[in-house]
C-alpha cells in the first residue's frame, strides 16, 4: 500500500471529510449527504473503504447525522472516551484507517440493542447494493438483502 501524505488525502477525500476523520470535526447537524438518505448499499470509511455500517441497520433517529443500531462487524471500529467540550462520549474511529466517525450513544432503538452510532456523513462513502460486486464489496451483499 503506498502512504500518503496529509495534503494528498485531503486533495482526495476533500476537506470537510479531512477535517473529520483527521482532525475529529463534526459536520452541522443536518448538513450531511446521509443524514435523510436510505438506499440499499453500504457505508465505508471515505479513507480506506473500509466497511463500516450497513443500510439495514440505518434510522432516522432526528439528531441530525445518519444514524446506525450496529457496524457491519464491531471489529471494524473502535471506541475511545472523549471528554472534549466539557462532555464525556464515546469516539467512534474505523479500525483500519483510525478516522474519526462520530460518537455512540446508549439512546437507540431498545428492540435493535439500544446504541445510536451518530456518524458524521463526511466519514463515509455510500456503495449502493447494485454496484457492490463490482466495487469490491461482494461478501457484505449479504448484510444489505
Amino acid at each position: 500500500m503506498i502512504e500518503e501524505t496529509k495534503e494528498e488525502l485531503r486533495q482526495r477525500i476533500g476537506d470537510l471529510a479531512y477535517e473529520v476523520t483527521q482532525k475529529a470535526a463534526t459536520e452541522r447537524a443536518f448538513t450531511g449527504e446521509y443524514d435523510e438518505f436510505f438506499e440499499k448499499g453500504i457505508y465505508v470509511d471515505i479513507v480506506s473503504g473500509e466497511p463500516l455500517f450497513s443500510s439495514t441497520d440505518k434510522y432516522n433517529s432526528g439528531c441530525g447525522w445518519p444514524a446506525f443500531t450496529k457496524p457491519i462487524d464491531s471489529h471494524r471500529v473502535t471506541d475511545h472516551e472523549d471528554r472534549s467540550f466539557g462532555m464525556r462520549r464515546i469516539e467512534v474511529r474505523s479500525k483500519e484507517a483510525d478516522s474519526h466517525l462520530g460518537h455512540v450513544f446508549n439512546d437507540g432503538l431498545l428492540d435493535r440493542g439500544g446504541l445510536r452510532y451518530c456518524i458524521n456523513s463526511a466519514a463515509l462513502k455510500f456503495i449502493p447494493y447494485e454496484e457492490m460486486e463490482k466495487e469490491g464489496y461482494a461478501d457484505y451483499m449479504a448484510v444489505v438483502e
